[in-house]
């Protein structure tokens, strides 16, 4: 059918009742103007409420994604502090090693924990942490494991190579 053949020109139409583009049967609903108005605020509540519910969702994600990103910012900050603390020996990454902080303020990894100071360190102790493959570090406290504190971890390491044989033997 051509554009022609479809558009309805305003006059009566000489077709069956079922391709009318208007009622043609007495029992057809009255189609008012008030009715039609009515329907297009429904369309428009629905759909408001549609897409509103789809911003907050969005607004929800942006947010996490805000407060993940915050996260991220703040360990890397962490970890470049971390690797600018003073070291005197090699680090190897899947080591724990504790940070203390002298009174001028400088901060140094150590290898001793503080319970192996006897318990009384020479300067204040701010944590352990593992050097991780990735060269971020992670917290003692979120290391998961066997149940060992890292000072316990250190002491069975350090045990194990002292007793290990030598080459040489």
């Amino acid at each position: 059918m051509s554009d022609q053949e479809k558009r309805h020109d305003g006059g009566k139409h000489d077709g069956p009742a079922r391709t009318s583009p208007y009622p043609v049967s007495r029992l057809a609903p009255a189609v008012e103007l008030v009715d039609v108005a009515r329907e297009i605020e429904r369309a428009d509540h629905a759909i408001g409420n549609v897409v509103g519910g789809k911003l907050e969702v969005i607004a929800r994600q942006i947010r996490a994604l805000q407060e993940e990103a915050q996260g991220i910012l703040e360990r890397a900050r962490r970890d470049l502090d971390l690797h600018r603390a003073t070291c005197s020996f090699h680090k190897r990454a899947g080591q724990v090693y504790h940070l203390y902080e002298r009174a001028s303020g400088d901060l140094y990894f150590s290898m001793l924990a503080p319970a192996d100071w006897g318990g009384a360190p020479p300067h204040p102790f701010l944590g352990s942490f593992r050097l991780e493959a990735d060269h971020s570090w992670t917290p003692a406290e979120e290391i998961e494991g066997d149940g060992r504190s890292p000072a316990e971890v250190v002491r069975a390491v350090l045990a194990a190579t002292s007793t290990a044989p030598t080459s040489s033997e």
